[in-house]
């Protein structure tokens, strides 16, 4: 029983750091499976393959780059929009392994996909209103902030996914809260 929440935990801490870079989890997935014996579910077993490892180590370098730079950041938001679900998917099944293939695929789409997209609108929002209000200057500084916190995910969901856990369900009641303060006050 342990096992089968740590290892739920790990697939949604896997998801939402792929909610803040799409590639990294993924590369991280694959390298621990590989490097580390890291039990990984055989459906994504190809992970740990010379090339996944390649693509998604050089796509995670491009994207955390990329990120700094005005108006590709939000052309990546944008390609994120649609790939940080589908990545967020792939990295919460890669953490099942020993559950039945329905069930852990089931799980990575109905769980997985949402905690990814909605790290990655959070995301996203939080850099229209930091480009509408500071001209864009301070969204390299958010891009930091977004890298440290998706790595932290990362390490975190492999050393203690129920503490990843934890700290996503703080995280998403403040988000709730500022937004409902927010709407309460009306439009500025």
């Amino acid at each position: 029983m342990v096992e089968t929440l740590a290892a739920a935990a790990t697939g949604i801490a896997l998801a939402a750091g792929a909610g803040l870079r799409a590639f990294l989890p993924l590369f991280a997935a694959g390298a621990a499976a590989r490097w580390f014996q890291w039990p990984i579910a055989s459906s994504v077993g190809w992970l740990t393959s010379d090339v996944a490892l390649v693509i998604f180590g050089v796509a995670s370098a491009i994207e955390v780059a990329a990120d700094k730079v005005p108006t590709i950041d939000h052309l990546l938001d944008m390609l994120q929009t649609v790939l940080s679900p589908i990545a967020g998917a792939v990295a919460a099944l890669a953490a099942l392994q020993g559950w039945p293939a329905p069930f852990a695929i089931a799980l990575a789409i109905i769980v997985g996909a949402p905690v990814a997209g909605g790290f990655h609108a959070i995301g996203a929002l939080t850099r229209v209103k930091s480009t509408a209000t500071t001209a864009g200057t301070a969204n390299p500084v958010l891009s930091v902030i977004e890298d440290m916190l998706a790595v932290a995910m990362v390490v975190l969901a492999f050393l203690a996914p129920l503490l990843v856990l934890i700290g996503i369900a703080w995280l998403v009641v403040r988000w709730r809260k500022r937004v409902k303060v927010s709407a309460s006050q009306g439009p500025a």
